[in-house]
């Protein structure tokens, strides 16, 4: 959320919040490393650790400091006792999972060990300590978390993060129990359990008592005043920052910037998505104002949309967008500038290399996931991901793609929203013209990598002279500062025309719909023809066979 930004402005928001109202035990996620282990390093000494740590441990179990690296200096330990009232000892470790892992770019020099490894040495230090119940604070989700139940025995109650998701009822594994309360506040979760000394056993009591397990945090629930206002002083700090940030063009962040009557989807997952078209229509359209220059095709990743747009319902605000609200979807990361969101960056690449990262879009996700599916802008394609990997490297794990997903792909050759009209051109294999591409700064250094594992998916980054050039050579400067992705996406809401009735920019009904950019298709498996020319080059071994056979049985007679 953007309230994360005032982290590099040494302000520990979130945590000081939590510890005034006095969390007992707190996690890592892989979230807390999106600036770089310094920053987080400085936003725990801005909330008051160590010092804090003895009423609000941090417990990140897998979590390997280097030896004189300022986080070192937080207090963070690997379990945490607290005793009850009524005497009962209850521990607590922390870890983060697997595939959070795999989306902490900037953590180094900070490592994480293997999580059922730290989560058995933990569980053993907690019993010897003499722990009666154990909890697991996970950042995994519930697929991982069931994992852990199964592997590491006497872990009694995992309170897990990081997939978003909200369980209705706690999975039971065993004798532990997972609960998960979703994200950004949408419930608290509510465990009511009764510990039996003489069995060693935990009972659930939500239902015997009709306590629902989580509790939805909606506008009804009325705010605390005296929290209240630290949230509005929080908030008059952000808003200096986005003033600064935006040279004054913006300094509301609860300002409402568009109308709509519709919800813009941010799904389905694996697929493109009307907001996900919004996005990159933003990027491609306002980075071609900012750079001067045409932009033919810009791309974004799922992993960094972080939500859709829907109306607002709260009275005076119907249908209503909020600055806030649209910031929150794309506001992730950080520039090398040091200031809050991902850079747009200018490059030119070949057709045949836009044709690369077609085929990218067809491979990654079926090996990282939805987080790596490429939405776009300026292009269509038509893409079989089945016929994506011809074969495997073995033990390595490799795959070898067949560079021949992509069934069918367009450009747009008009300017503006991309129509269904006459206006498109074929990309076609081998094209060595240069095109504009618009993307942000963390995709673009990534994508090169997958080249290097594989190359016949390589991509070298271009200046407009076709000129190599390193990623930062291409990031977007407007007034002498990097110009966000999150900058592009607001000024393209703020630009929508006609205004409605209360005087914003209405939302087009193009966005309430995906546009038939990415179209999944169904062909010939990949390995058909070969194993067609296989057969027929067999059948004719055979067909020769039997005429040499029949000459030499006639040159005998």
């Amino acid at each position: 959320a953007p309230f994360a930004w005032l982290a590099l402005e040494r302000q520990a928001a979130e945590l000081s919040l939590m510890l005034s109202l006095g969390y007992d035990a707190i996690t890592i996620g892989n979230h807390e490393f999106d600036y770089g282990a310094d920053v987080l390093a400085a936003y725990f000494r801005a909330a008051g650790y160590p010092k804090a740590g003895k009423t609000t441990p941090i417990v990140a179990s897998n979590t390997v400091i280097p030896e004189g690296h300022a986080l070192g200096e937080a207090g963070i330990q690997k379990t945490a006792i607290k005793t009850l009232a009524n005497g009962l000892q209850v521990g607590f470790f922390g870890l983060l999972g697997k595939d959070a892992i795999e989306y902490t770019p900037y953590a180094a020099p900070i490592s994480f060990s293997e999580q059922q490894a730290a989560a058995g040495a933990a569980v053993a230090a907690l019993e010897a300590a003499g722990a009666e119940v154990i909890v697991a604070i996970s950042h995994a989700g519930p697929v991982e978390d069931g994992l852990l139940a199964k592997s590491v025995p006497g872990i009694d109650i995992i309170i897990g993060g990081h997939s978003h998701e909200a369980l209705e009822q706690p999975i039971v594994i065993g004798k532990t129990i997972i609960v998960q309360a979703g994200t950004q506040l949408s419930h608290l979760g509510l465990l009511e359990l009764t510990y039996n000394r003489e069995t060693d056993t935990i009972r659930l009591r939500n239902e015997t008592n009709r306590q629902p397990y989580l509790l939805p945090l909606t506008a009804d629930v009325a705010c605390d005043a005296i929290y209240a206002n630290k949230v509005a002083r929080l908030t008059d700090d952000l808003n200096a920052l986005l003033a600064r940030l935006t040279d004054n063009r913006f300094s509301d962040m609860s300002q409402a910037v568009l109308h709509t009557n519709f919800a813009v989807k941010n799904e389905p997952k694996l697929a493109e998505t009307p907001f996900g078209d919004f996005v990159t229509d933003a990027m491609r359209m306002i980075g071609e104002q900012v750079t001067g220059d045409k932009v033919d095709f810009a791309f974004q990743a799922n992993g960094v949309i972080r939500g859709g747009l829907e109306p607002g319902t709260l009275p005076g605000r119907e249908g209503q967008i909020a600055l806030f609200d649209l910031v929150n979807t794309v506001g992730l990361g950080l520039g090398p500038d040091g200031e809050p969101g991902y850079p747009l960056v200018s490059i030119y690449f070949t057709g045949e290399e836009v044709r690369r990262i077609l085929e990218i879009t067809a491979l990654l996700p079926q090996l990282k996931g939805d987080p790596f599916f490429l939405q776009m802008s300026g292009l269509r394609m038509q893409y079989d991901p089945a016929r994506a990997i011809l074969a495997w490297i073995p033990v390595k794990k490799i795959p070898i793609p067949t560079t021949r997903a992509v069934v069918q792909a367009e450009r747009y050759t008009g300017s503006g929203l991309q129509q269904d009209n006459n206006e498109w051109a074929p990309l076609e294999r081998g094209d060595k013209e240069l095109y504009h591409v618009v993307s942000d700064h963390y995709l673009a250094a990534f994508l090169p990598m997958v080249g290097e594992l594989l190359p016949s998916l390589g991509l070298v980054m271009k200046d407009k002279q076709g000129n190599p050039v390193d990623v930062n050579d291409c990031i977007v400067y407007r007034d002498g500062r990097e110009f966000k992705v999150w900058q592009a996406v607001l000024e393209y809401a703020a630009s929508q025309t006609p205004v409605s009735a209360g005087g914003l920019p209405e939302l087009p009904t193009y966005y309430a719909q995906t546009t038939g950019r990415i179209v999944p298709v169904r062909t010939l498996p990949i390995w058909l023809w070969p194993a067609v020319g296989i057969v027929v080059l067999v059948l004719l071994l055979v067909f020769l066979l039997r005429r040499w056979r029949q000459r030499r049985r006639a040159a005998h007679a």
